[in-house]
């Protein structure tokens, strides 16, 4: 059955293309929930600032990755991606070695 920690690796792959940083690196992806003997995924997540243009582009990633999880988990049936802002992203929820790139410290 698949994941949280198999749905984040998926999730690695979307690179935010203005910082050139995965999603989860960034710390944009607030929480996974997988229910229903993982054919339910529910993806909380936020960008890092409302008015980010490549917006839809990370989001369509986004869910386009974790679908490609079913070529090797078919029981998945359901995936959303929810859009928050509560609480809004800052350079502090980014991973160590995101900052240490950015030269954020």
């Amino acid at each position: 059955m698949v994941n949280e920690d198999m749905i984040r690796a998926a999730l690695k792959n979307v690179v935010d293309p203005e910082i050139g940083l995965n999603v989860v690196d960034l710390g944009l992806i607030y929480g996974v929930d997988v229910a229903n003997e993982g054919k339910s995924i529910n993806i909380n997540m936020t960008l890092t600032t409302p008015a980010c243009p490549a917006g839809p582009e990370i989001i369509s990633q986004a869910k386009q990755e974790v679908t490609s999880l079913r070529s090797v988990y078919p029981e998945i049936e359901d995936i959303k991606i929810n859009l928050v802002w509560t609480p809004f992203w800052n350079p502090s929820l980014m991973s160590e070695d995101a900052k240490a790139e950015l030269g954020y410290f």
